[in-house]
């Protein structure tokens, strides 16, 4: 078991930079009043499991006021806990008895768009064209003879259309669904309105922000139409973008507060510009969760990633798996390994003992990588992707793509603590909001808990160990010649990594002692394939 630190977590240094955060998906962690949807009470209920298994801090997707058409993506209050959550005062509970136990909090932070419930909205919609409150968004007169055509052709972030018309005649833009749409950032109050949010999330003791969508936000004020492969993009990555953070990160500064931008963007200068010394502290790595689990890749993709941080003097982020992206057991055990949204499709064939094993070394590497990781919740029990029946999906993924996207459900299923016990001991008696597969009981905690063998408990041992020796964390790493289909890193302090693609055993490079294993050696000694270790020389 983990060690746990006996005092609250400092606000003032640099945790962030090698820390290892955990995301819980709130909706699907446990559930404390029994309705069948997770809530704040069960998660204040299992944080001494986080802290057993040995997380710095704990990131939460939305839990603010909202109607749940995208999950919790589309707020309407940021102020307001949602009472499918709880209140507010069990928000400030959980986040003070997680600093007690060393776990600090991330809260996400929605800035593209709000729900079509939201107040802002609302009143948009009742002051018509031409008022105040319709310029916090983005309305426009349609084009043709009678406006019916949409102001531009710009293409969705989920499939269909970006536009919506309302009664009077105007169309609202929304990059998402019609019920988020999209602000105004050029407008003062959105920025204002803004930047009060975050202070009254680190007054309340979060120690940072995740901030969704952070390439967004601004769009090319003409609203032309989109044209492929032609700069600037019309709406991703505007340089208005970059002021609007270094205004966020003053505010963080007060506090001690950190933020992390989802920020999905080709071009590595580009991506850099966000992690500016005035910007924001950290951005996820997607190029990594998407790589395949092909050695060239990875090493390709590890050494960009670096390459990409070390001019702005960034801490690189990994991350295998989150709310959106098919799970890493399931993904490792197909013939196609990488992540494309475009491709997932229904019946793919999956060998989810293969994608096991992959999943376990993953875990090594991508632990003993330099920078901050962060974990899915459901990742350390080797959950894989489960099926959804159609007449039990939720996710707008699905239904815009006609029904040929399964969508992000299968990996947002509630989570399994008790084997024994109904809906696996999520809490709740009935059926809880996603229905469990009948094989979830294999992977409760209880079940893990006491094997030595198991995904948690690989995950509370590499996680203990990654706190306790040196080499870990943020720091160089150092190439090491190795057979084809091998990767072999050097951290610091004698520390090595090497992790097996090949299809056969290798020779483990000369080391002093075996840390740690993602599975057992063969018996000349040699990792066997799909198979990681730590060593020390």
């Amino acid at each position: 078991m983990a060690a746990v630190p006996s005092s609250p977590p400092s606000r003032t240094d640099d945790w962030w930079r090698d820390a290892v955060i955990y995301q819980v998906y709130p909706r699907s962690f446990a559930d404390g009043d029994g309705d069948g949807a997770g809530d704040l009470a069960g998660v204040r209920a299992r944080l001494p499991y986080l802290a057993a298994l040995g997380v710095d801090a704990v990131w939460f997707t939305p839990w603010y006021l909202s109607p749940l058409v995208d999950g919790g993506y589309d707020v309407a209050d940021y102020r307001t806990i949602d009472p499918a959550f709880g209140a507010i005062e069990e928000a400030e509970k959980l986040i003070s008895e997680a600093a007690d136990l060393g776990i600090r909090t991330i809260v996400d932070i929605v800035p593209n768009h709000v729900s079509d419930q939201h107040a802002w909205f609302r009143a948009a919609l009742a002051a018509g064209p031409g008022s105040p409150e319709r310029e916090l968004f983005h309305f426009r007169p349609g084009r043709g003879a009678h406006g019916e055509i949409p102001p531009n052709d710009w293409p969705s972030q989920f499939a269909g259309a970006t536009w919506t018309r309302v009664p009077d005649g105007e169309w609202y833009l929304h990059l998402f669904t019609p019920e988020q749409p999209d602000l105004n950032w050029a407008h003062p109050a959105v920025r204002r309105e803004h930047e009060e949010v975050l202070r009254f999330w680190f007054e309340r003791g979060v120690a940072g922000v995740r901030i969704d969508s952070a390439a967004l936000l601004a769009k090319h004020p003409d609203l032309p139409d989109f044209t492929e492969g032609v700069d600037p993009h019309p709406y991703i990555d505007q340089d208005e973008l970059h002021d609007i953070y270094r205004s966020w990160r003053a505010v963080a500064d007060e506090y001690g507060g950190v933020f992390v931008g989802e920020v999905w963007l080709p071009d590595a200068e580009r991506f850099a510009r966000y992690l500016r010394p005035d910007e924001l502290h950290t951005a996820f790595n997607f190029n990594f969760l998407a790589c395949p689990w092909e050695a060239d890749r990875l090493r390709r993709t590890i050494d960009d990633t670096l390459a990409e941080h070390a001019p702005v003097g960034a801490p690189a982020t990994w991350v295998l798996c989150n709310h959106d992206v098919t799970r890493t057991v399931t993904r490792y055990g197909r013939a196609e390994t990488g992540f494309d949204f475009a491709a997932k499709a229904y019946g793919t064939p999956t060998d989810l003992a293969l994608g096991t094993r992959r999943a376990r070394a993953a875990a090594l590497l991508t632990l003993a990588l330099p920078g901050s990781v962060y974990l899915y919740q459901g990742e350390e029990l080797g959950l894989p992707e489960a099926e959804i029946p159609l007449d039990r999906v939720h996710d707008p993924m699905h239904f815009r793509s006609g029904g040929t996207d399964p969508g992000r459900d299968g990996c947002r299923v509630p989570l399994p603590w008790a084997a024994d016990e109904p809906a696996c001991g999520f809490g709740s008696d009935g059926e809880p909001w996603l229905p469990q597969p009948a094989d979830w009981a294999r992977y409760a905690v209880d079940r893990q808990e006491d094997d030595p063998e198991s995904m948690l408990a690989l995950y509370r041992t590499a996680l203990l160990l990654r706190r306790t020796l040196a080499g870990f964390g943020d720091g160089p790493l150092t190439w090491l010649p190795s057979p084809e289909g091998v990767l072999a890193f050097a951290r610091t302090d004698g520390l090595v990594c090497v992790v097996n693609f090949a299809d056969r055993p290798a020779d483990l490079p000369p080391h002093e002692r075996l840390i740690l294993t993602s599975g057992p050696l063969d018996g000349q000694g040699r990792l066997p394939a799909d198979t990681a270790a730590w060593l020390q020389k």
